[in-house]
């Protein structure tokens, strides 16, 4: 039998203990959202962050990374943009995930995190629960709500991913913020960002009177290139044929988690009708390749081949928001965990 995925399971697979919905005292944030993402690790020393909610949440997002640097590692930053330059090949696990952290300090200092504690939780559960079916189980993978009134979201390497407030009370059901996070998330597994930084920097763009490193506003020491290579690349956004394998490989993603594939197209017809002077989904158009070729692409790709996976009904996001504040940090609804789509694995 066919069965989607009730979020509410995830409670059970992945515990995340929490005891309030809102946080307004910083260090009560801070020690929340460290409970959130470090479940189930050792913990680690709370870097020095300005006495704000908003720094609080981004130094136990991104930890020791934020820190200033150690005595004679002063110059990471520079070395991680140097590696960009190069190759690829020479950028392992480890340093992926660092230059990740430095890009999500680059968001963060854009966008303040919502410090609103159970919406960050059910969006950890539910991002971790589909990262686990894709091609990179194994990358610290943590995703997070920024306070931006906006439509869209943003991937960084190493598995960082973060979505507007604005996206959360925007999509119409769970399966549609499902098929956003796969989107995202194959960004990640496929590499994207590191692709896209890795043209620029070795065609020389926007390195140029820029210091080798910048103190960025949490007291760490980055690289100022590649800041600047980052800030270009989110205004800018990705390759349309990057954005396009996303589409294709996220929707097979959604799938194999247990969501309806087709909650990427709601999404996707939801932006085609939005006005281009929308502030709204002026970004996320902005930065994307034209809505109807994106559909047009997807029904190529998807025929019906996964029919037999959509058609369940979807709770909406705020009705999981009151389950998970009704039932506190465990839910008791029992259900099982659907079969594998099979479905190739283009990420």
């Amino acid at each position: 039998m066919k069965q989607h995925v009730i979020v509410s399971l995830l409670a059970a697979v992945i515990c995340l203990p929490i005891s309030m919905a809102q946080a307004q005292d910083a260090a009560k944030v801070l020690n929340l959202f460290q409970s959130l993402l470090g479940a189930g690790q050792p913990a680690k020393p709370a870097p020095t962050v300005p006495a704000t909610p908003a720094g609080a949440l981004a130094g136990a997002l991104l930890g020791t990374a934020l820190a200033p640097a150690a005595t004679g590692q002063g110059n990471r930053g520079t070395d991680l943009f140097q590696l960009l330059s190069q190759s690829l090949d020479q950028i392992d696990e480890a340093r992926e995930i660092q230059i990740g952290q430095q890009l999500s300090a680059l968001l963060l200092g854009s966008k303040p995190l919502l410090p609103d504690m159970v919406m960050q939780r059910y969006l950890n559960q539910l991002g971790r629960w589909i990262s686990l079916q894709s091609a990179r189980p194994n990358l610290p993978w943590t995703f997070a709500v920024l306070d931006d009134p906006g439509f869209n979201a943003f991937a960084a390497p190493g598995g960082y991913i973060f979505v507007t407030k604005g996206l959360m009370d925007g999509v119409a059901d769970e399966s549609e913020l499902a098929g956003i996070l796969a989107h995202e998330i194959i960004h990640v597994t496929s590499k994207h960002h590191l692709i896209a930084l890795n043209k620029a920097a070795r065609a020389g763009l926007l390195t140029q009177a820029i210091s080798s490193q910048l103190k960025n506003d949490l007291g760490g020491l980055v690289s100022g290139q590649l800041l600047a290579l980052g800030r270009n690349m989110y205004t800018k956004g990705l390759d349309q044929s990057d954005e396009l394998e996303a589409d294709r490989s996220g929707v097979a993603l959604a799938a194999r988690a247990g969501f309806d594939p087709y909650g990427l197209v709601g999404v996707l017809q939801q932006l085609r009708t939005a006005a281009p002077d929308d502030a709204f989904f002026a970004l996320a158009l902005s930065t994307h390749p034209p809505v109807q070729l994106r559909l047009n692409q997807l029904e190529l790709a998807m025929g019906n081949r996964l029919d037999g996976y959509s058609g369940q009904p979807a709770s909406t996001v705020a009705q999981r928001l009151q389950g998970l504040s009704a039932s506190g940090s465990r839910s008791n609804v029992q259900t099982a965990v659907p079969k594998a789509v099979v479905a190739p694995r283009k990420n």
